[in-house]
């Protein structure tokens, strides 16, 4: 045994040059990136600012943090989750017949590829820009960051939705085939079936993530948190912006956890 050890490392493929190379490679692109990086540097001002944000995280504003009011941090996170929720709804409503439409195992490839060119051109805008589109739409409302995370969710349930339908069991479609089905029923009694916990799982992750981006949208007025937020850190309220920072760290905390088992249970069936 130790042998045949001993002439396997003798005669094991010598990859040492392709790891060389690989490295100058990195090496060399982290060396040309870093040059277009100012050094940086802080100022006793800076210094003293990021003492004050620290002890307004320690010392938070407890009124705001447990007022019941439309300017509360309790209502404003509720506005930003519905705002998510609705935001992942829209999404996989657009999304899920994008996907059937660019699968080439139920689509003739033609019309799959031209679809899934619209899905990468939808990817290619991120939810910032969408919002400061949108509200220029419907004006500063919760709608508008509604419409921005519906849209930027197309792309990443599309992607995942598209893959999971190219990898279904394709003895029931054929199944359904033989017996005549139309392509309606095989979606509904061959495809669905088979897709749904992973359809639902991905939609949890994708909510997740909308959760952070609908914290973020109410900088341009598409409502959430994230208005309040940044006018606090802007007037140096360090205390109010500390009370709205630990609001949103214990929910999407909260958040992941959940989903996080939800997601285990859909897996395991």
């Amino acid at each position: 045994m130790n042998k045949k050890i001993l002439d396997y490392y003798e005669n094991r493929p010598r990859r040492w040059q392709y790891i060389t190379i690989i490295l100058i490679l990195v090496l060399g692109i982290s060396w040309w990136s870093s040059s277009s990086l100012n050094s940086l540097t802080m100022t006793k001002q800076g210094s003293a600012i990021a003492l004050e944000m620290l002890k307004g995280i320690v010392n938070p504003d407890t009124k705001i943090l447990f007022a019941l009011g439309t300017s509360g941090v309790l209502y404003l996170l509720l506005q930003t989750i519905a705002i998510a929720i609705l935001g992942t709804i829209v999404g996989a409503i657009i999304a899920v017949p994008l996907s059937f439409l660019s699968a080439t195992n139920m689509m003739p490839k033609p019309i799959a590829y031209v679809v899934r060119l619209l899905i990468m051109a939808i990817r290619t805008v991120p939810s910032f820009v969408y919002a400061l589109f949108f509200v220029g739409i419907v004006g500063m409302s919760p709608s508008a960051g509604v419409m921005a995370l519906g849209l930027e969710s197309v792309g990443m349930i599309a992607k995942l939705f598209i893959e999971s339908i190219e990898d279904l069991d394709t003895g029931i479609i054929e199944s359904m085939d033989a017996a005549g089905a139309s392509w309606f029923q095989k979606i509904r009694f061959g495809v669905l079936p088979q897709l749904l916990p992973e359809l639902l799982s991905n939609l949890l992750y994708r909510l997740d993530m909308n959760l952070r981006d609908a914290s973020i949208l109410g900088l341009v007025g598409a409502g959430g948190i994230g208005a309040p937020l940044i006018f606090a850190m802007n007037g140096q309220m360090w205390s109010k912006a500390g009370s709205i920072l630990i609001a949103l760290f214990i929910l999407i905390v909260i958040v992941e956890l959940i989903s996080s088992q939800i997601r285990k249970v859909l897996m395991k069936g």
